[in-house]
């Protein structure tokens, strides 16, 4: 959703005026017309309609294209918009008035200008926003020619005064009933609108488009009041604010303000607004997800996938160090983006599944199986109360092995035969995947990533991060590359595949947390073996 200016906004609501406009004017036209031709072949039907009557419906009809078409396409200032506005509203009230001047005596008439008129002001406070001070003295350039009419009407053909004074106080009477009833239909669209405005501020944070959304909340682009810093907010609606999902949203802003990485997404403020909703604010990060990364691309360089699991490395070896373990780690939650002048920076976030080894209990740990089924280590499904650091770096090796082949380490029918061969299937190595070569020290760190035993994988993220160094024949990912690619992606612009998103299994919230009660009897006894 794009951010929608108040001007633009404006125009965009003075074409839907204009056009609905001339479409029922047009049509009560093209209806009199047809009226009048079966009158003049059957005389017998009993009403003919009049040149006036068409000449009315004529004039609105032009009136209102020509608001519809001046606010169509070109971009209008604010005091263009105004004036299109007010002589559109003020021609369209004379275009329903000046038939009456010429009228014979024909009080009928007369009650249709002003049924009218209250319906082109009412439809008008509707359709275009505006204040209620706005529409009252916009209303009142309509009714006033409207009701000087009425007294040249029948101060031409009423036979004393009082035929004159009585219809025009009615008629004033009339129009002030039109004005007010503008005049609250403006003040309650208004008022609603600007409550929701009001509703989007939490806090100094004014939301703006939404970013996304998952199992643990909302994310919007916002800005702060007085900073005007561009800021992502994560929010937990008050139909999701359960007390487990509180204690987890709180635990992922208490955690990520822990950490202080460049490689770990920033966390500003927190808060939670009177109507129960929790956010928090953290940096905003314009750049792709690896999961977009591959489904736009394709697979990877080794060169970057060691330059970015590197990065992931440097952000989990602070979590660990605090004895927090993310347990999510997977494309969707890394995010490659350019900072401080840099190309290619890596962001780690959501940490929403994080387990704190020095804590006894833990909110988002019980009987559950915490992750993401194509990047789950065998630990956190046979034994989740026991996930340590290890089970990150499992993910970490799924995540270099899908950044190098465009697939993932598993793939099956069903999420419960993908958690199956975790526990007891040897990986296909990225080279047979590929079908062409792989540097065999990457190919070789990444599979052993991915071993059964976690005493078999690299020691920590900074051992990883080593080995992913040691390579012989490793040709580091250069600025200069990085630059080029990124350069090359804004020149390109190109667009994420429609079903890439769900290709990579990012839009499927249900999949991240599942009950160990949830899993078919086979893979929750793997444990004794086939």
């Amino acid at each position: 959703m794009s951010t929608v200016t108040p001007r633009a906004f404006l125009q965009e609501r003075l074409a839907l005026f204009g056009r609905t406009g001339f479409f029922v004017s047009a049509s009560f036209l093209a209806v009199f017309n047809l009226a009048e031709m079966l009158a003049a072949a059957n005389r017998s039907l009993g009403w003919v309609v009049t040149n006036r009557s068409n000449e009315f419906h004529l004039g609105l009809s032009l009136v209102f294209l020509a608001v519809w078409l001046s606010c169509r396409k070109r971009e209008r200032s604010e005091r263009a918009l105004a004036v299109i506005e007010f002589g559109g509203v003020l021609l369209a009230g004379l275009a329903c008035t000046l038939p009456v001047r010429w009228a014979t005596l024909d009080e009928g008439r007369i009650r249709s200008m002003f049924l009218e008129i209250t319906q082109i002001l009412v439809a008008r406070a509707i359709i275009v926003p505006s204040t209620a001070r706005r529409t009252i003295w916009l209303s009142a350039s309509v009714v006033l020619p409207a009701t000087l009419m009425v007294f040249l009407f029948h101060l031409q053909y009423a036979t004393s005064v009082l035929g004159i004074v009585k219809p025009t106080l009615e008629a004033a009477l009339f129009c002030a009933m039109a004005v007010v009833l503008a005049a609250l239909a403006s003040h309650v669209i208004y008022g609603l609108r600007e409550e929701v405005r009001a509703a989007r501020k939490l806090g100094q944070y004014t939301l703006q488009e939404q970013l996304g959304a998952g199992g643990m909340g909302i994310v919007y682009r916002a800005q702060h009041a007085m900073l005007r810093r561009p800021t992502a907010i994560k929010l937990l609606p008050p139909d999701r604010a359960g007390e487990n999902s509180i204690r987890r949203f709180e635990r992922e802003v208490q955690i990520t303000s822990q950490l202080a990485h460049p490689n770990t997404v920033s966390v500003y403020d927190y808060g939670r607004t009177p109507d129960g909703i929790f956010y928090y604010a953290m940096e905003l990060l314009d750049g792709v997800t690896l999961g977009q990364l591959v489904g736009e691309y394709g697979p990877q360089p080794p060169a970057r996938v060691v330059h970015i699991l590197k990065q992931v490395c440097g952000s989990l070896s602070e979590a660990h160090a605090l004895g927090l373990v993310h347990r999510d780690i997977k494309p969707a939650n890394v995010i490659l983006c350019e900072r401080w002048g840099a190309a290619d920076v890596v962001k780690v976030l959501d940490f929403g599944l994080v387990k704190d080894l020095a804590r006894s209990s833990d909110a988002s740990v019980g009987n559950m199986v915490a992750g993401t089924p194509q990047y789950i280590s065998p630990e956190a499904v046979l034994t989740p109360e026991k996930v340590g650091p290890s089970a990150d770096i499992y993910a970490v090796g799924a995540v270099g092995y899908f950044l190098l082949t465009g697939t993932h380490v598993f793939e099956g029918a069903t999420l419960a035969e993908i958690i199956g061969q975790h526990l007891d299937r040897r990986p296909t190595s990225p080279s047979e995947r590929l079908g062409r070569a792989v540097p065999p020290e990457l190919e070789a760190v990444i599979l052993e990533c991915l071993a059964k035993e976690p005493a078999r994988r690299p020691r920590g993220a900074h051992a990883l991060a080593a080995a992913l160094d040691a390579g012989p024949d490793a040709q580091p990912w250069t600025s200069d590359q990085a630059h080029a690619w990124w350069k090359h992606r804004r020149a390109t612009g190109r667009p994420l595949p429609k079903d890439a998103p769900s290709a990579f299994g990012l839009t499927d919230p249900s999949s991240k947390v599942r009950s160990s009660a949830e899993l078919p009897t086979v893979i929750r006894n793997a444990s004794s073996g086939p």
